[in-house]
């Protein structure tokens, strides 16, 4: 469905209204409830803003009227968030891509290991945050199996974090090809995998298949797949290049391709840039929203559908969700 909602409206996600599969760790959230669509940015994998929150919560945000709108956009333009990102990509001697793999290396895949964790040590947005992804992993797996088994399908899960999406898959059946950019992710997601996969399986060849975890950017990915999913990483690409991504992870899909990226609308796109004159105590990567109607175009350049569609919402976590087949 397309997002056409004003600030503060309830919009739920429906694909599967009752996961009933057996998820790791990172995808099980601590309590359910009604996903409610609000006026803050979408913050699946790129920016925190647990710094902002103590000065610009969800009430302040919620008065905000037209001219007050009006008035935040003004301010923001005198803003320079853009020359803090100038200067993040020269520290480690390069451009977005360098930004990113150095982040999740570091700081950032501390901070999102607790997210995608279990771990109490976290606040109420990073809580909500890891609701939101869990949902959207649970919805991927009801998109992969409602059309029947996952045995022995061979699916690439392109930025696999700390591998909430691979883990389930290898349960199912699925052969799995799992990478990130991040050595230190990459680690995480074989450690958790094999706990997760072996343990009180004394006779290992009962086990699921361990995924084949690898280090390796989106543009270095090969090899052919039934499926390939790509969760939450589009927020690093601008759109000139989600383009060029859109394309290849096409081509290395025969019959699935899911993504989910951060959507892009007036009030997200402002609200967003709220949060970047906030970087808080370590530095985050710079966050790019897209447009429903670009990434469309996109997979039909490349001779692609969109046969499913969707929005996962939280208060601080927004994605729509795609699946799509070849044309």
């Amino acid at each position: 469905m397309a997002f056409s909602s004003p600030l503060f409206s309830p919009v739920n996600f429906t694909l599967n209204p009752n996961p009933q599969l057996n998820h790791p760790k990172c995808t099980k959230p601590n309590n359910r409830r009604n996903l409610t669509v609000c006026a803050i940015p979408p913050l699946s994998t790129a920016t925190d803003i647990s710094a902002v929150t103590g000065s610009l919560d969800g009430k302040t945000l919620a008065v905000l009227g037209g001219s007050s709108v009006a008035a935040l956009a003004a301010i923001l333009s005198l803003a320079d968030p853009e020359r803090r990102r100038q200067l993040q990509a020269e520290e480690v001697g390069g451009g977005d891509k360098e930004v990113v793999r150095e982040y999740f290396n570091n700081n950032g895949f501390q901070r999102w290991k607790k997210i995608y964790g279990d771990t109490d040590d976290v606040n109420k947005v990073q809580l909500d945050i890891r609701l939101g992804h869990s949902k959207t992993v649970e919805n991927v797996m009801k998109m992969l199996t409602e059309e029947g088994s996952l045995q022995g399908v061979t699916v690439c899960d392109a930025g696999c974090g700390t591998g909430c999406l691979s883990i389930p898959l290898a349960k199912e059946g699925a052969l799995v090809s799992a990478s990130d950019i991040s050595a230190s992710m990459v680690a995480e997601a074989q450690k958790q995998a094999q706990e997760e996969l072996f343990k009180g399986k004394d006779d290992q060849s009962l086990a699921p298949v361990m995924p084949k975890f690898e280090v390796k950017d989106l543009e270095s990915l090969d090899g052919k797949y039934d499926t390939v999913v790509c969760l939450d990483v589009m927020i690093h690409y601008p759109q000139s290049k989600a383009d060029g991504m859109i394309a290849h992870l096409a081509s290395l899909a025969e019959n699935r391709l899911i993504l989910s990226f951060a959507p892009k609308t007036f009030y997200y796109d402002l609200l967003k840039r709220i949060g970047e004159l906030f970087p808080g105590p370590s530095k985050a990567t710079r966050a790019y929203l897209h447009a429903e109607a670009d990434v469309e175009r996109a997979l039909q350049k490349a001779g692609w559908k969109i046969k499913k569609r969707g929005l996962i919402a939280t208060q601080f976590y927004f994605a729509k969700l795609i699946e799509a087949v070849p044309a």
